[in-house]
C-alpha cells in the first residue's frame, strides 16, 4: 500500500517571499546607480568653494584672508549675474593689458598681476617702489604709477574703489630707522601710494583706502631672503562692485 503524502509536507529551497524581496533590493540598486551615474560631481568646483571659504572665514587650516586662486570665479562663474560676469571679462581684459605692460618694459618679475576673488591685484615689490626700510617713494617708481593710473580712470574703472595695502617681512627695523615697527613702515608705505594718486595724479579721493598689516599677512615664509622678500611688498587692489567701501 503506498504511503499518503503528508499535507504538511514542507518544500525545499527559501521562502517565496525572498523572491519578491529580492527582486524589490535589485531594482532599488539600479536605481541609485542611475541617480549617480546622472548626477555631476566636479571636484576642483568643490575644492575651489571650500578654500573660499578657508580663507575667507579664517576658520579651517590655512587662515589666510583671501585665498589666491581664480578658480574660485571660474568654479561659481555659471551663478554669477549679467553685471558681474561683465566685470569680470573687463577684469580679464585688464589683467592682459597689464601684463603686456609690464613684460615690454622688464617689470613682469617686480609687478605680479592676479584676479583674486576681491578684484584685481597689482603686487609691487618693494624694491620697484621704496628704497630698503624706507616709504619715500623712488622717482622711477611716481612714472610706473602715474602710467599705471591711467587705467584706473577708463570706463570700465572709473567706479571702482582701490584698497591699498602695505606689508613687510619679519625683520625688525634697525635702533635709528624713522619708523619704530613694522606696522608704521607698512602703513606708511600704503599711504604714500595713495596720497600719489589722489595729489599728484588727480584722482578722486573718495575711490582710496590705505591699511598697513606689518608682518602678519605674509605670502611665503619669513625663513629665506627670498621669502622674506616676497612678503615686502604693497598691494593695490581694483575691488569689484559688490565689496566696494562705503563713502564716509
Amino acid at each position: 500500500m503506498a504511503r499518503r503524502k503528508r499535507a504538511s509536507e514542507e518544500k525545499k529551497g527559501a521562502p517565496e517571499w525572498m523572491t519578491t524581496y529580492g527582486d524589490m533590493v535589485t531594482l532599488l540598486l539600479c536605481f541609485f546607480v542611475l541617480l549617480f551615474a546622472f548626477s555631476e560631481i566636479d571636484a576642483m568646483k568643490f575644492q575651489a568653494i571650500i578654500q573660499s571659504f578657508q580663507g575667507s572665514l579664517g576658520i579651517l587650516e590655512g587662515g589666510k584672508t583671501i585665498e589666491e586662486n581664480d578658480y574660485v570665479d571660474e568654479a561659481l562663474v555659471e551663478e554669477l549675474t549679467t553685471d558681474q560676469k561683465e566685470e569680470l571679462e573687463d577684469f580679464r581684459k585688464l589683467q592682459i593689458r597689464l601684463e603686456e605692460f609690464l613684460e615690454e618694459n622688464n617689470l613682469a618679475g617686480d609687478v605680479l598681476v592676479t584676479l583674486e576673488t576681491r578684484g584685481l591685484v597689482l603686487r609691487f615689490q618693494d624694491n620697484v617702489l621704496y628704497d630698503s626700510g624706507r616709504a619715500e617713494l623712488k622717482q622711477s617708481s611716481k612714472e610706473l604709477l602715474t602710467y599705471l593710473s591711467g587705467f584706473m580712470v577708463e570706463p570700465e574703472l572709473i567706479e571702482k574703489n582701490v584698497v591699498v595695502e602695505g606689508h613687510t617681512d619679519s625683520d625688525p627695523l634697525l635702533p635709528n630707522a624713522r619708523y619704530e615697527t613694522n606696522w608704521e613702515l607698512s602703513v606708511a608705505r600704503a599711504a604714500n601710494v595713495v596720497r600719489f594718486m589722489i595729489e599728484e595724479v588727480g584722482l578722486e579721493p573718495q575711490r582710496f583706502s590705505a591699511s598697513g598689516y606689518g608682518e602678519y599677512q605674509p605670502v611665503a615664509e619669513n625663513d629665506t631672503a627670498e621669502n622674506k622678500a616676497k612678503n615686502r611688498r604693497v598691494d593695490l587692489v581694483i575691488l569689484k562692485k559688490e565689496l566696494e567701501l562705503s563713502a564716509p
